[in-house]
């Protein structure tokens, strides 16, 4: 078991855990509605084996996958599982799975998604993605068919029209360049350019409009005397960086690239962005900056809710903060990723001191129809995740489905995949999904209906 004697990201709620659970016929107060039939899956870091609490960083450890199977009512099954990197294998005494792993970034541990009928978990940085089977094996390392030849990204953006997954990637040792792909309904690479950008920044997420994608160049950027010095995790700020956003025509070339300068921060997480006219507006959670005093995690200052206004014709920008609670992993209805949408949501975070404490203390629910917020606690000693949203069915509204996510009780030290009515959901769970074991705090991941 790791050390976890003097780094938060190695105690408490983020604490690793050192078995792998398979878990049937869940107990669950309330009810499961019948309508969800599929995984609940999300990815995380779980090192396995001793960490130096000195220089462990929550990005680094080893990707594990927890995951619940919903069908007919019932709570079939619970599975966490490492992913087999290298190292997991040879730990466990396993043969190596096969696939090319680029750069040899391996751990995918940071998102899971489900692309051509197949489950894939993946991370920046120019990682291979893995490929999971339905029970959360490991089954290869893979290049999309010889598609991808740089790696993935964490966070591809789907166009609900095309069923295409746009990805900003980047990679440490093409350090001038962000790589922007398009993969397919086929789960292959369509298009791919480079874009230049100067002095390897670090690029965690992307947004999509109906008409552009758009890039984040801000100043947390590779840092080589870490790399090589044993410092840790290699990406630190810039102080005196310039930050900026270029857009970019869906499936474009790089010479199409439009460069809207933003004052200094970071953003790990765009809630959404839309086209109005000319202008190319994003919601995004903004942290005045990253890794420069704090390098073991991302608790700088609190992060917030921002909005970023792009005129296309004018070149000009507006930036203003719309709410000043303190929050991160948020989310929309994926139906309408790149679109106006009314429902957005993020985790609600507590500080400690000046540093965020990320064990989310409650869901925070933004209408911008109404101009409304509505903050819904967890409990005492409950500690939340991002939040899913699964539609009722094809054709419903923004609030009708549920969210779900798991919620960590510090009381019992276990978790439960918590299932909320989206209509009314600061009212009881509808279903409570007891599980056998914490599933400690990690990143992100989704609902994958059954047969997708």
């Amino acid at each position: 078991m790791s050390n976890t004697t003097t780094n938060r990201y190695l105690s408490g709620a983020y604490a690793p855990i050192d078995k792998e659970y398979t878990a049937f016929d869940l107990e669950v107060t309330g009810s499961v509605p019948v309508e969800l039939d599929g995984r609940f899956l999300r990815n995380g870091p779980n090192p396995l084996g001793h960490s130096d609490p000195a220089t462990y960083h929550w990005f680094t450890g080893a990707g594990m996958v927890h995951g619940v199977r919903l069908r007919d009512g019932r709570a079939e099954w619970y599975r966490n599982r490492w992913i087999r990197s290298t190292s997991v294998s040879a730990a466990l005494g396993e043969t190596a799975v096969p696939g090319l792993r680029h750069g040899r970034m391996e751990a995918a541990n940071t998102n899971i998604v489900g692309i051509a009928g197949r489950t894939f978990a993946i991370i920046e940085a120019g990682g291979s993605p893995a490929e999971l089977t339905d029970e959360l094996e490991t089954v290869r390392y893979s290049d999309f068919d010889g598609t991808l030849p740089y790696g993935f990204g964490a966070h591809p953006k789907r166009d609900p029209r095309t069923d295409e997954l746009h990805t900003v990637s980047y990679y440490w040792a093409r350090p001038d360049v962000l790589d922007y792909s398009v993969t397919g309904p086929d789960g292959r690479v369509s298009h791919r350019v480079d874009v230049a950008v100067p002095g390897g920044p670090m690029v965690h997420d992307c947004a999509i409009t109906e008409s552009s994608v758009l890039f984040y160049d801000l100043p947390v950027t590779f840092n080589l005397d870490m790399a090589t010095g044993g410092g840790g995790f290699p990406y630190i700020w810039e102080e005196g960086r310039a930050a900026r956003v270029g857009v970019l025509p869906l499936a474009g070339q790089p010479g199409d690239v439009q460069w809207f300068e933003v004052d200094p921060c970071y953003v790990f997480h765009t809630v959404n962005a839309h086209d109005e006219g000319d202008l190319v507006v994003v919601d995004v959670i903004r942290h005045d900056k990253m890794f420069d005093r704090n390098r073991l995690g991302p608790s700088e200052g609190p992060p917030a809710l921002w909005r970023w206004s792009f005129d296309r014709s004018s070149g000009s920008v507006r930036e203003e903060q719309l709410d000043d609670r303190v929050i991160e992993f948020p989310r929309v209805d994926e139906r309408l990723v790149g679109r106006a949408h009314r429902f957005s949501w993020a985790t609600g975070l507590g500080l400690d001191g000046v540093d965020v404490d990320f064990p989310g203390t409650s869901m925070v629910r933004y209408d911008a129809q109404t101009s409304d917020a509505e903050v819904i606690g967890f409990g005492a000693g409950r500690s939340a995740g991002e939040l899913v949203f699964v539609p009722a069915g094809p054709g419903a509204a923004e609030d009708e489905g549920w969210y779900l996510t798991f919620v960590y009780d510090a009381t019992t030290d276990r978790s439960e995949l918590v299932i909320l009515d989206a209509s009314a959901p600061a009212e009881e769970p509808v279903a409570r999904v007891h599980l056998p074991t914490r599933v400690p705090l990690g990143f992100h991941g989704n609902w994958i209906p059954t047969g997708a």
